[in-house]
């Protein structure tokens, strides 16, 4: 079967690209407004690019035509940005921060994630993370409504029990446990063992805060 992708609107290519481009790592991405507010958002549109310069990229789409979402528009302002990975016993903390809340929300207070301060970027990382990539903005490309972010790796955090031999530079991958995003609405595949599984968006109307 032949896609001819000029004659297909956006959300026809959008559905075709995400269920066949699998699995995709996501970024779990912690910025900062340049009130210093943070924000905490996770990507699938990401991966990386080049290890010289080290590069990776972030698709963001736009929350409405002309409106970036708060990723794109605090990396743009503010230029530094730490990318975390998620394992799979973040799940539920990942889903709670991918809500579409209202503008200034501190996501990590509201998944309530503790951070810890990073070295070289002004935003922290999300401290359960086993890995967490401090990036610097190097170019930001408008396409159409949705922004494609190219960032300067700076430096790594690795989890301890995750390294295997840190003068070689050799990790323990399947310690790290994680998850990467599939098809549908849902779908995400656990790299360890796990297989594929679902686990449906929370909407903003549904969202209790425990406690």
């Amino acid at each position: 079967m032949l896609f001819d992708f000029a004659a297909l609107p956006a959300a026809d290519r959008y559905k075709l690209l995400t269920a066949t481009v699998v699995p995709r790592p996501i970024a779990w991405v912690v910025s900062r407004d340049a009130e210093g507010r943070a924000n905490a958002a996770p990507f699938s549109f990401f991966n990386v690019f080049s290890s010289d310069p080290p590069v990776i990229c972030l698709g963001i789409g736009g929350v409405a035509p002309g409106q970036s979402k708060d990723t794109a528009a605090n990396i743009r302002a503010t230029e530094g940005f730490v990318v975390n990975l998620v394992p799979h016993d973040l799940m539920d903390a990942m889903h709670v921060t991918a809500i579409d809340f209202p503008p200034g929300t501190d996501e990590l207070d509201q998944a309530g994630l503790a951070t810890v301060a990073s070295r070289f970027v002004a935003p922290p990382r999300i401290a359960a993370s086993p890995v967490a990539l401090e990036c610097t903005l190097m170019q930001a490309i408008d396409l159409g409504d949705q922004s494609l972010i190219l960032g300067r790796v700076l430096a790594m955090h690795v989890r301890d029990d995750c390294v295997l031999d840190a003068g070689r530079c050799h990790i323990n991958t399947p310690r790290l446990d994680l998850v990467g995003r599939m098809h549908g609405g849902g779908g995400y595949l656990r790299t360890t063992g796990g297989g594929f599984f679902e686990r449906a968006r929370l909407r903003l109307a549904d969202w209790i805060r425990p406690g």
